[in-house]
C-alpha cells in the first residue's frame, strides 16, 4: 500500500495560481503593447531571436534537467522549474515595464523585454534551488515573485543611485540568488537535516539526466552572457562569448582536475562536473565587461573552477553544520563564489586600466558600494521570504515527504486500489 502522502494542495496551488495568471491577463490587457513602431530588418530580428531562444533553452531545459539529480524528485524538479520561470517571466516583464508604463501610459513589449524578464526569472531559479525538495510549489510560486521583485528592485538602486549600467546589475543575478536562497535555506532550516533527508539522494539513471541539463546550459552559456552586450558594438559582443567559451572550457577541465585530486579514491566525481564546470561562465558574466584579453578570461575561469569544485566538496558540508544552512544545490558554490570571483576580477581589471589614481579610487567606491546593496538586499528579502514560508498555512512537507514526487504529482500505477 502506498503511504500517506502531503494534504492537498488544491484550496492553497489552484487559487494562487488561478488568480495570479488572473491578474496577469487583466493587467497585460490594460497596461501593454507590443513596440511594433521600430524597424527591424528580417536579420537583426533573426538574430535577436535566436538569442532569445538561446536564453529561452538555458531557462527551461538546462535548469530544468538540472534539477533532475534527485531520485525521487525527477517530475517535480523538472515541472516546477517550468512553472516557478512562466510565472517569474511574466511578473518579471510587468515590473520591468513599470517606467514604461508612467511615462507612456502603456509597457512596451519585444524580444529584449522577454529576454530581460527570463534572465531575472533565473535568478529565482538559482534561488530555488537551495530549498529543492524541502518546499511545496506554493512556497516556489512565492519564493518567485518575491525575489523577482527583489531583484528588480536591486537593479533600479544600481542603477539610480550609482549609475550602474544595465548590463553589468543585471549579471548581478547569481550573487543575489545565491545569497537570497542561502539566507532562505537559512530560515527554513529543519532540525535533523545533517543526517541527511531520506530521500535526498541520487543515482545513475538521474544523474544522467542531470548531466544532459548541464550540457544545455554550457552550450548556451555564451548566449547567456552575451545578449545583452550593446548591438552597435559587434566587436564587443564577440569578445563576450569568446570570453565566455574560453572561461568555460578552462573551467571545465580544471573541475575535471580537481575533483580527481580532491576525492579519496581518486575518480571523478559526477555531482562535481556537473555544478563546477559552468563556474567560468559565471565569473566571466559578472566580469565581462572588464575582459579585453583571451588570457583574463582564461585565468578567471581557472580560478572560477578551482574555487567552486573546493567550495563544493568541503564547504556544503560546513555550511550545514556550522550555520544551519541545508543547500541543496550549493548555490553558494556553484554561482555565490564564482559570482564574487568575477566582482573581484572586474575590481582589479577596471582599476588596471585606469589612468590615474583618483578615477581608481572613485571607481573601487562605487564598486564595493554595488556589492554591498546587492548583498544587503538579497539578505533582507531572503529573510523576508523565509519567515513569510513559515507560516503553517502553507503546509510545509513533513522531512518523510520531502524529496518525493508522489507528494504533489498523479501516478495511476501507484495509485492505492480498494
Amino acid at each position: 500500500m502506498a503511504p500517506q502522502y502531503a494534504p492537498s494542495l488544491r484550496f492553497r496551488l489552484a487559487p494562487l495560481l488561478l488568480f495570479l495568471q488572473t491578474g496577469f491577463i487583466v493587467i497585460y490587457a490594460f497596461c501593454t503593447e507590443i513596440e511594433s513602431n521600430v524597424k527591424v530588418d528580417a536579420i537583426t530580428f533573426r538574430s535577436v531571436y535566436s538569442e532569445f531562444q538561446d536564453v529561452n533553452v538555458m531557462v527551461i531545459l538546462g535548469f530544468g534537467f538540472l534539477c533532475t539529480f534527485l531520485v525521487r524528485y525527477g517530475f517535480s524538479g523538472a515541472g516546477f522549474n517550468l512553472l516557478v520561470a512562466v510565472v517569474a517571466t511574466q511578473w518579471a516583464v510587468i515590473l520591468n515595464g513599470i517606467e514604461s508604463w508612467y511615462y507612456r501610459g502603456k509597457i512596451r513589449i519585444n524580444l529584449r523585454s522577454l529576454i530581460v524578464a527570463e534572465m531575472c526569472a533565473a535568478s529565482a531559479l538559482i534561488s530555488i534551488g537551495a530549498v529543492l525538495g524541502k518546499t511545496n510549489p506554493v512556497h516556489l510560486i512565492l519564493i518567485a515573485l518575491l525575489e523577482v521583485s527583489g531583484f528588480i528592485l536591486n537593479e533600479w538602486l544600481l542603477q539610480t543611485l550609482l549609475s550602474a549600467q544595465p548590463l553589468n546589475s543585471i549579471m548581478l543575478l547569481h550573487i543575489f540568488g545565491a545569497f537570497f536562497g542561502l539566507m532562505l535555506t537559512w530560515i527554513l532550516y529543519r532540525k535533523g537535516s545533517e543526517q541527511r533527508f531520506e530521500k535526498e539522494k541520487f543515482d545513475r539513471k538521474t544523474g544522467l539526466f542531470s548531466m544532459l541539463g548541464i550540457v544545455f546550459l554550457w552550450m548556451f552559456w555564451p548566449s547567456f552572457n552575451s545578449v545583452l552586450v550593446d548591438s552597435h558594438g559587434p566587436g564587443k559582443k564577440l569578445g563576450a562569448v569568446l570570453s565566455t567559451y574560453l572561461a568555460l572550457a578552462v573551467s571545465a577541465v580544471t573541475a575535471a582536475g580537481v575533483s580527481v585530486l580532491s576525492s579519496p579514491k581518486g575518480k571523478l566525481n559526477p555531482i562535481h562536473m556537473q555544478s563546477c564546470i559552468f563556474a567560468g561562465g559565471v565569473a566571466v558574466g559578472v566580469s565581462m565587461s572588464a575582459i579585453h584579453q583571451p588570457w583574463e578570461a582564461m585565468t578567471i575561469g581557472f580560478t572560477a573552477a578551482l574555487v567552486s569544485t573546493i567550495g563544493f566538496r568541503y564547504l556544503k558540508i560546513h555550511m550545514l553544520l556550522a550555520f544551519e544552512c541545508h543547500d541543496t544545490c550549493a548555490v553558494l558554490s556553484t554561482h555565490g563564489l564564482p559570482g564574487l570571483l568575477g566582482w573581484l576580477a572586474h575590481l582589479f581589471l577596471q582599476i588596471k586600466d585606469c589612468d590615474d589614481h583618483t578615477t581608481a579610487i572613485r571607481f573601487a567606491v562605487f564598486h564595493i558600494c554595488t556589492l554591498l546593496i546587492t548583498i544587503t538586499l538579497s539578505l533582507s528579502m531572503g529573510i523576508v521570504t523565509g519567515l513569510l514560508l513559515k507560516w503553517n498555512f502553507w503546509r510545509t512537507p513533513q522531512n518523510k515527504k520531502c524529496f518525493d514526487d508522489q507528494a504533489f504529482w498523479e501516478f495511476p500505477n501507484l495509485a492505492v486500489h480498494k
